[in-house]
């Protein structure tokens, strides 16, 4: 059924056609508050597209409010996991949508979230293989994020323990996983070796530091892409920022001033003047 389905919607995650993948997570809204002001919501959407982001991640209810040209070059995923940072176990995950839901509102993708280790992990299992069959049914490309978190985790930067968690991903039936990174970043090369799915780079740097020299590491080590939300979006010159990130998942190296991307972002704004200082100003007071 829908054969053809899937293989269409991965290609359109993937802008270059390289199989690389740089996506922006803007599903903290749910999980930790807003990520910007209602009223410059369009615009940081317009500054991910400007910069060249394969895709972004968002739940359903903002899916129905994207206008229609938002993302005519960027590919839509829908996420189905939530909870929030107010709950009694901030790593117990539920489903909120399902794959049907986002075929209606054309999505390229879904994902899914799964805390190894957690207190309700065995739930969160059984949800991630029930989208999964739902995915096959309806050639719906399926992003695991799997994570290492709750209070069996002893090192949740074990390679270790990495590759297993990739290995659940694929084995329940995701096409690519999204988890968090080793330390030392070069060690991320075992998780992928032992990885049959393309491995996703969450987050920015552990230690907070250059997120472009970051990203550069993870490629080198053999991860299929990036998953950067929160250093993107609070960025001064998310465009900017996510240009840079482009050129590093996608072969083009980094550039010369790679090392300070950062900083660089607020000197680079003709692109991308979309009021994004007072945003990323609200930003950092709620997240």
């Amino acid at each position: 059924m829908l054969k053809t389905g899937k293989p269409l919607r991965l290609r359109r995650l993937s802008l270059a056609g390289d199989n690389r993948h740089l996506f922006v997570p803007l599903d903290h809204s749910v999980s930790d508050g807003p990520v910007a002001p209602a009223g410059q919501w369009d615009d940081l959407l317009r500054a991910l597209v400007t910069g060249g982001a394969d895709g972004i991640i968002v739940h359903k209810g903002r899916a129905r409010a994207l206008a229609p040209d938002v993302l005519r070059n960027c590919a839509l995923v829908v996420h189905l996991s939530a909870s929030t940072a107010c709950s009694a176990d901030v790593d117990a995950k539920v489903l909120v949508g399902d794959v049907e839901e986002a075929v209606r509102l054309g999505a390229d993708a879904v994902s899914v979230h799964v805390n190894i280790g957690s207190d309700t992990e065995r739930q969160q299992l059984a949800d991630l293989g029930a989208v999964a069959r739902s995915c096959d049914t309806w050639g719906m490309p399926l992003i695991a994020m799997v994570y290492p978190r709750g209070p069996r985790i002893e090192n949740p930067r074990d390679p270790a323990l990495l590759a297993h968690l990739v290995n659940v991903a694929a084995d329940l039936g995701a096409d690519m996983v999204k988890t968090s990174v080793t330390l030392p970043l070069d060690r991320m090369a075992e998780v992928v070796a032992h990885s049959p799915i393309p491995v996703l780079a969450a987050g920015g740097p552990p230690d907070g530091s250059d997120l472009i020299e970051y990203g550069a590491a993870v490629m080198a080590a053999g991860c299929g892409g990036l998953a950067v939300g929160r250093r993107i979006f609070s960025s001064p010159s998310p465009a900017s920022l996510v240009s840079r990130l482009a050129a590093v998942v996608h072969g083009g190296g980094r550039t010369a001033e790679a090392g300070t991307a950062d900083s660089a972002d607020s000197a680079d704004k003709s692109s991308d003047d979309m009021s994004m200082t007072n945003y990323s100003t609200f930003v950092a007071g709620v997240v």
